[in-house]
C-alpha cells in the first residue's frame, strides 16, 4: 500500500456522556452471546472429529 501524503491521527479525548458509554457497553456485551455461540460451535466441530477419530 501507498501511504504516501497520509497524516497518522492520535486520540487523545473522547467526550461521551455516561449513560450512552454504559448503553454501548450493554450493546456490546448483548452481541458477545451469539459470537460466542459461533465460536463454540466452530471449536466443537473439530474436537467432534478429533474424538471420534481416537475411539
Amino acid at each position: 500500500m501507498d501511504s504516501e501524503g497520509v497524516t497518522p491521527v492520535v486520540v487523545t479525548d473522547l467526550h461521551m456522556s455516561f449513560g450512552s458509554m454504559v448503553w454501548f457497553m450493554v450493546k456490546w456485551a448483548i452481541a458477545a452471546i451469539p459470537a460466542c455461540t459461533i465460536l463454540l460451535v466452530l471449536s466443537m466441530i473439530p474436537a467432534g472429529l478429533f474424538a471420534a477419530l481416537t475411539r
